[in-house]
């Protein structure tokens, strides 16, 4: 159920340059899914739009909910200045997920590129203690050696890092390190920028295996109204009536034979 709440950021800190790592304490955080987002509204109304961002994790006593996220504008560099304590305007949670349950006793791919990574954190903790930890893949594609996350992920699966420089892991993307280590697995579960989706979807498709992926997209609304986030499909959007989904409600998660990128 959709509401939108004054939360109380719990903690943050910087973890890399431009990646900050936020705890927000929320009842929302009881109802998240791995895979679901939070708008977060700025302060400053100049702005206008909220900032979807994906929630990471959900703390054990479901009172508080993580955000990693990258300063990319002026909402999320306001964010990075936010102080334990003070307030944060939010709506959540938001979208679909990812479907756990097709990953639940099977071998695994997480696949996570760049500020796509955070969501597979919540994925992981869901699959572990059903799904044996060799056979949750996390794979992560970096620009270089500044990681994030990795430690984190290295609780819940094997992880196998590349980077665009070769400073961590495999030289290149989350496909190269796939294929660096001649890594195999029953489904996929993806999030990251729309090349490395593009590639797993080719992937998936030779490999006659079920890829979901995250879509990232700018939002407007973020409940649907506004036909701002859209992704063709094969089928017929109850809404538009056309071959679109809306991101923020069909999605962000689709079978990726679902749809056309």
């Amino acid at each position: 159920m959709k509401q939108k709440q004054t939360a109380v950021v719990a903690s943050q800190r910087e973890i890399a340059p431009m990646i900050y790592d936020m705890w927000i304490e929320t009842d929302l955080a009881a109802a998240a899914l791995p895979g679901q987002f939070l708008c977060v509204y700025p302060r400053d109304r100049s702005t206008l739009l909220p900032r979807p961002i994906s929630i990471c994790e959900v703390r054990e006593d479901a009172a508080a909910l993580r955000i990693v996220y990258r300063v990319a504008g002026q909402g999320t560099a306001e964010f990075s200045h936010y102080k334990k304590g003070e307030s944060i305007e939010i709506l959540g949670t938001l979208g679909n997920g990812f479907p756990v349950e097709k990953g639940l006793g099977k071998k695994v791919f997480l696949m996570g590129g760049g500020i796509g990574i955070p969501p597979m954190l919540q994925l992981a903790k869901a699959l572990q203690g059903v799904t044996a930890r060799e056979n949750i893949q996390i794979i992560v594609g970096y620009r270089d050696d500044r990681t994030f996350l990795k430690e984190d992920l290295e609780q819940y699966g094997q992880v196998f890092p590349a980077s665009e420089d070769g400073s961590v892991g495999v030289k290149g993307n989350v496909m190269d390190a796939v294929a660096g280590g001649r890594l195999g697995a029953d489904v996929i579960f993806a999030c990251g920028p729309m090349p490395m989706l593009r590639a797993v979807k080719q992937y998936a498709a030779k490999q006659d295996i079920p890829a979901y992926i995250s879509l990232e997209e700018h939002m407007a609304c973020g409940v649907g109204a506004c036909l701002g986030c859209v992704v063709k499909t094969k089928e017929i959007d109850r809404h538009s009536h056309v071959h679109n989904a809306r991101i923020c409600t069909d999605g962000p998660v689709f079978e990726a034979g679902e749809v056309d990128i």
